[in-house]
This record gives C-alpha cells, sequence and structure tokens, in this order.
C-alpha cells in the first residue's frame, strides 16, 4: 500500500507541476502586447531619424508614420481590453490543467497495472539469485518427485503377442545383464509400455555395463525417463543426468532441452532463455524438442525481462522420412533370428493397426513402408505404399516422401512395374 500511495502522490505531483505552468500562461511579467508596443516606439523614433538622414522623404515619413501609430493604437487597445494576461482564456486554461492532472496520475497507475508487478515486493537480484541457489540445494529426489507428481496408472496393456515377447526379452536379459543392445531394447520397450521405473533400471545398468563407451544420448535418455516419471519435474538425480551427457557432448539436444527445464524450475528464466533460444535455432524444425520448446520460449523470455518475438516456423524435411523401427532391429540382433524378426514384424504390426484405424501423417505411413523393406516383407510393403499413395494423391510433400521411403525399402519409384517375389 504505501508504493502506491508514494506512486500517486509523484504522479500527482507532476500533473501539478504541469498544470501551474499551463495556469501561469506565460514565462515573464510582460504580456504579449507590450512588447509589440515597444517595438512599435521603436520603429516610430526610426522614422525621423531616417528622415533626418536623408534615406527617406516627407511624404514617405508622413506614412510611415500613420502606419506604426496605427499598430500602436491596436496593441495598446488589446493590452486595455486583456489586461496582464494577455488575453489567455483562465476558464479553458483551468480545465486542461485539471485534465491534465487526471490524466497524468490515471495514466501512470493504468501504466504499471499492465506493464509493472502490482503486489509483488521488491526482487532485487541478490535476493532472486539467492532463492534460486535455495531452490538447487532442495532439490526433490526422484523417488520424492515421482511420489507427488508422478502419473498414476500410467502402464499400458499390450497386444498378448507383444507381452509374451517382452517376457522372453527381460528373461534374455536375465542371462545376459551385460548385453548392452539387449539392456537398450529392453530399457526402450519397457519404457513404451509406460514401466518407467523398469525402464530407468534397464538404462541405469546399460549405462553401467556401457562404462567408458557410455554416450550422451544414454544419459540424456535416463534422464528423459526419470523427468517422464516424475510428471516433468527435473530430480536432483535427472539433473546429475543431464549434466553426465553434457559433459560428454555439450550440443546434446534433449540434454539442453531438458536442463532449460531445470533452470525454468529453479527461477533462472534467463538462463532457460539462452540455453533454449541456441538450441531453437540450431535445431531441424521436425526435431521433436522443437513444439514443446516453441511453447515455452516466449513466457520464459518474458520472466528473464527480455523483449523476444519467437520466429517463424520453419517446414520440416519431408523428403528424408526417418525409420526408428531399424534401430529397435539393431538393437535385436543379440537375439535368435526368430526372435527378432517376430519382435520386429509385432512392432510392424501395431504401427499398421494404429494406421488402419486411426489414420496418420504420412510420416508414419513412411516409417511403416520403410520397415516393412528393413524385414524383408516388401510386398506388403508395395501394399501399404499403394494405399499411402492412393490417400495422399493430391499431396506432393506427401508423395515426395512416400517416393523417398520406397526408395529405401527396395520399392520401384512410381510409375515403374511393380516387383515380384519377396526380397531376400
Amino acid at each position: 500500500m504505501t508504493f502506491w500511495i508514494v506512486a500517486t502522490l509523484l504522479a500527482l505531483g507532476a500533473g501539478a507541476l504541469i498544470a501551474a505552468a499551463l495556469l501561469r500562461g506565460r514565462a515573464s511579467a510582460a504580456p504579449p502586447a507590450a512588447y509589440d508596443l515597444e517595438i512599435y516606439r521603436v520603429q516610430l523614433a526610426g522614422v525621423d531619424k531616417d528622415l533626418a538622414r536623408g534615406v527617406i522623404t516627407q511624404t514617405e515619413a508622413g506614412r510611415l508614420r500613420a502606419e506604426v501609430s496605427r499598430r500602436i493604437l491596436a496593441a495598446d487597445a488589446q493590452l486595455r481590453a486583456h489586461g496582464a494576461d494577455g488575453g489567455q482564456p483562465r476558464g479553458a486554461g483551468r480545465v486542461m490543467a485539471a485534465f491534465l492532472v487526471i490524466a497524468v496520475g490515471a495514466g501512470t497507475i493504468f501504466g504499471y497495472w499492465q506493464l509493472g508487478a502490482p503486489g509483488y515486493p521488491d526482487q532485487p537480484r541478490g535476493a532472486r539469485l539467492a532463492a534460486s541457489d535455495a531452490e538447487r540445494a532442495n532439490r526433490l529426489s526422484q523417488a520424492e518427485a515421482e511420489e507427488r507428481f508422478g502419473p498414476k496408472d500410467a502402464a499400458i496393456t499390450p497386444p498378448e503377442d507383444f507381452a509374451q515377447l517382452m517376457v522372453q526379452l527381460r528373461a534374455a536379459v536375465e542371462q545376459r545383464p551385460d548385453d548392452v543392445r539387449g539392456l537398450a531394447l529392453l530399457a526402450r520397450n519397457e519404457a513404451s509400455l509406460g514401466n518407467t521405473g523398469a525402464a530407468q533400471r534397464a538404462q541405469e545398468r546399460l549405462i553401467a555395463a556401457k562404462g567408458d563407451d557410455v554416450l550422451a544420448a544414454d544419459h540424456a535418455f535416463l534422464a528423459d525417463l526419470m523427468i517422464t516419471a516424475a510428471g516433468g519435474y527435473v530430480s536432483a538425480e535427472a539433473e546429475a543426468s543431464l549434466r553426465a551427457a553434457l559433459a560428454i557432448d555439450p550440443a546434446q539436444p534433449e540434454a539442453r532441452y531438458y536442463l532449460g527445464v531445470y533452470f525454468a524450475q529453479v527461477d533462472r528464466a534467463d538462463a532457460a532463455f539462452r540455453t533454449w533460444e541456441k538450441l531453437l535455432s540450431e535445431s531441424p524444425p521436425d526435431a521433436v524438442w522443437v513444439a514443446p520448446l516453441r511453447g515455452q520460449i516466449e513466457e520464459v523470455a518474458e520472466r528473464a525481462g527480455i523483449n523476444y518475438t519467437l520466429p517463424p516456423q520453419a517446414q520440416a524435411d519431408l523428403t528424408a522420412p526417418r525409420g526408428p523401427s531399424a534401430d529397435d532391429i539393431e538393437a535385436a540382433s543379440e537375439m535368435t533370428e526368430a526372435e527378432r524378426q517376430t519382435f520386429v514384424r509385432s512392432m510392424v504390426d501395431g504401427l499398421l493397426a494404429r494406421l488402419a484405424s486411426e489414420g496418420g501423417p504420412p510420416q508414419d505411413w513412411a516409417r511403416l513402408i520403410v520397415a516393412l523393406g528393413v524385414i524383408g516383407e516388401t510386398e506388403r510393403a508395395a501394399a501399404i505404399l499403394d494405399e499411402a499413395r492412393g490417400t495422399f494423391a493430391e499431396d506432393a510433400e506427401a508423395m515426395a516422401l512416400l517416393d523417398g521411403a520406397a526408395e529405401r525399402a527396395g520399392l520401384p519409384p512410381a510409375g515403374a512395374a511393380p516387383a515380384t517375389g519377396t526380397a531376400e
């Protein structure tokens, strides 16, 4: 309340000074007509001097005297009529003065209400940094964060065949506890089923098994699992994983994104903005972290007191489809050939079922076509390709994406004769 009283008094005081200057109306004691009289008298004396020097004739001197005398009479009449104020309308001046006082006061209060932070106490930089340091020191542990913020019942019930394959995968990893490929496959598929606790344990075992060969992406994925399990909260353990990832590769994008989340949560919006702005400028438009980053960076910039305009969204390169399922295939190479093929087909069937029931963007169709080509089912891939081309026939970018997927899957380009048989 003290702030508002002081601010109001200052605003009214400034308005009063402006009003006083307006009511005074002039800077000296003499009105304007008095100055005119002085000038005309000097001019009248100058006529006699010019006549004495012979510069003008007697006739010209008489005409000039008459003109200057007429002006003197007019200025004197104005001075007598309006007095010392020079004719300034007092009523209008008072109204304008009152309006200015109200406008200055109201404008000041309204401007602060819109642009300031009413109700907030003083927040000096040192105190804010100290509060941020305290927030960092008192971060919840992973277990506490999951208990407080973690989603409930996040596990997904998989199809029966997929569930059976997961049982086999878990058993295979238990028999070969140092198998890095099996652990990687287990961590990612446990995560896809919503078993974040099991996924974290598998990823921690993977990092330990890799030893000095661990990658920044391994630590970043572990942090991702922790943050997801904690409902978006970056715990002390998750921060440690992020720092470990960035120690190996300072450009690791997922770790940089989550580090920005961490900075925002510990009230360091300035550090979050710097981290995210650089990441956004270096990221491809189709990167998975770009959409959430774009959704938050303007708010973070505002909190940091930075005037920032989000750049236009760049278009993704649709001619370069990605096939993550190929990574799953490679990760499953330690399984038997039969297990590997069955496992991959199960994932492909899941994607196919989703596209059949819900549809999807051309990127998902391209992914399915590439995956089918990788496991040798080119006839099935060709059938899916024909269906996708019929669906997206009017979309030139989607057709280019499908053509690229067809090439990667070993299928003929559009218009070519279809291949026969199944690729070996």
